[in-house]
């Protein structure tokens, strides 16, 4: 955990010592890095970073409240614009109840064998999205909201719909109906009866129902966990239906790995390249120009749930500095191919734990798993006792978060063996920002730019650790101008130089 009691003051007083000392010892390497200001890229949303949580959130109307003063600074220590998603597991064994007297629903939910399972029912009460109405206005983030389409009927979806359009107001970006429907069988439906196709039409018929009485609503879909087998049938079915529903966003997921059990999921397999997300992001780009063409209006592609490793993070991977590094390389590397935004996962143990049946596997692997320890294991905010805590993960967000608004530029960066990744931007008053993400255990590496003056460059934001398993992350937001670019191992900086 990052947190700043006396006794961390003095670990991370040590730890920027041991830093300062990797400056003369590590050995580095010099690598020409290329910005091509000629050529930019794709536009970063000011609102590009977001949180996601479970749906069950909502069950304890006191979490995502105006009074809840400890997550509202977390949140807005990441980002004073976010995006907040509501969704997860829970959102499809959710159930709206307007009144104390509505009855739960009857709701058929099997194991991940198939099997029966006990109902995990939760309630959300009109209370509960009237305080999280007052949470958003004093973070200044809007919201994601996830309608259970599993278990649900189109009659009270357009209930719940109704309701919340009106409460949160502008502060809700759009509706998803459904989590992950590419993964429903064996839990929520039959194998031989569900595909692409008989989502599209529990989709249409459910978001046909909420507009019919919240006709401003917009949507995201599929939300899917990150497979493309359903994008045929959604849009054929979307580009096929006379007057479809508004649709604001094409969404999937995405996990590094897992299950925590997989020994493969380590430290070092978290900071290689992944090359799912190129393509992942190659075959949700070609859905969404898919759509915009046959829709007349431009559709952005959205990653709305992920994170390190599924079900609920691995300890010794998910919670220490590799993880920051590696969130602040997956976001930069998304604003880079074209998301509209990203929502990592976390929030409290419990909800983790309930949307996967009761237990977060991690705690298997665990000296003893009651200890006291954040959970999930890669949420970047935990939640302990009373108190609201940064983890590492959310430190990369914080160095992510600088390029918000900003517009991506194409850069040529070869960084030989070092473990390192590059990105730039211009912001819109013309100055550009950089950000080095070293990542390598060992070795240290300094910048030649060939085709730049290379004054002017200052650090913005830097983090780094003792090593890459620590817990302690330090944050050094500096302004003084640098006499060279070299970034340490186990380090990501971001550079800004003002426009000329």
């Amino acid at each position: 955990m990052a947190i700043l009691n006396r006794r961390r003051f003095l670990l991370a007083s040590a730890a920027v010592t041991l830093a300062h000392r990797g400056l003369a010892e590590n050995p580095s390497f010099t690598a020409d890095l290329t910005i091509h200001p000629e050529q930019p890229g794709p536009a970063v949303p000011a609102n590009f970073l977001g949180l996601s949580y479970e749906t069950q959130q909502l069950s304890d109307p006191s979490f995502f409240s105006p009074e809840n003063r400890g997550l509202i600074a977390e949140f807005r220590k990441l980002a004073p614009h976010g995006v907040l998603r509501i969704g997860g597991n829970t959102s499809d064994v959710s159930w709206w109840q307007p009144t104390p007297a509505t009855e739960p629903p009857e709701m058929h939910v099997r194991d991940r064998q198939g099997n029966p399972a006990p109902s995990l029912a939760f309630p959300i009460t009109p209370q509960a999205v009237r305080n999280l109405r007052g949470f958003l206005d004093a973070t200044g983030w809007t919201c994601l909201y996830g309608i259970n389409l599993a278990t649900n009927t189109p009659a009270r979806a357009a209930d719940q719909g109704a309701f919340v359009a009106k409460t949160l107001g502008g502060k809700l970006d759009y509706f998803l109906l459904g989590n992950e429907p590419d993964l429903y069988v064996p839990r929520l439906r039959e194998a031989k009866s569900w595909n692409g196709e008989a989502y599209i039409r529990e989709w249409l018929a459910l978001a046909n129902a909420i507009r019919a009485v919240a006709p401003e609503v917009r949507f995201g879909l599929p939300d899917t966990g990150g497979w493309p087998d359903f994008y045929p049938a959604l849009l054929h079915g979307l580009l096929t239906t006379p007057d479809p529903p508004a649709i604001a966003a094409v969404t999937h997921h995405y996990y590094l790995g897992g299950p925590p059990s997989n020994p493969d999921i380590d430290v070092l397999h978290l900071l290689r390249p992944g090359p799912r997300v190129q393509l992942e992001a190659h075959d949700v780009a070609e859905l969404a120009a898919s759509l915009s063409k046959g829709l007349g209006h431009a559709v952005p592609y959205h990653m709305t749930e992920g994170n390190t490793c599924y079900q609920g993070g691995k300890p010794g991977v998910s919670d220490v500095f590799a993880a920051a590094l590696w969130a602040a390389d997956y976001l930069l590397l998304l604003a880079s191919l074209g998301y509209a935004g990203a929502n990592l996962h976390g929030g409290d143990g419990k909800m983790v734990a309930n949307s996967l049946g009761g237990s977060l596997p991690g705690e298997a692997l665990m000296p003893d798993p009651k200890a006291p320890h954040p959970r999930p294991f890669y949420t970047p905010i935990a939640h302990l006792g009373d108190r609201y805590v940064a983890e590492p993960v959310a430190y990369g967000m914080k160095l992510a978060h600088h390029f918000a608004g900003a517009t991506m530029l194409k850069l040529d960066f070869d960084p030989g063996t070092v473990n390192a990744t590059a990105y730039a931007a211009r912001e819109a008053n013309g100055a550009k920002l950089l950000a080095v993400v070293n990542k390598d255990a060992s070795s240290g590496i300094t910048l030649r730019l060939p085709n730049a003056r290379k004054r002017g460059f200052r650090h913005v934001y830097a983090i780094s650790a003792a090593s890459l398993t620590a817990t302690t992350v330090l944050e050094t937001p500096i302004t003084q101008p640098t006499e060279g670019l070299f970034i340490p191992s186990k380090t990501a900086i971001v550079f800004r130089q003002e426009k000329a």
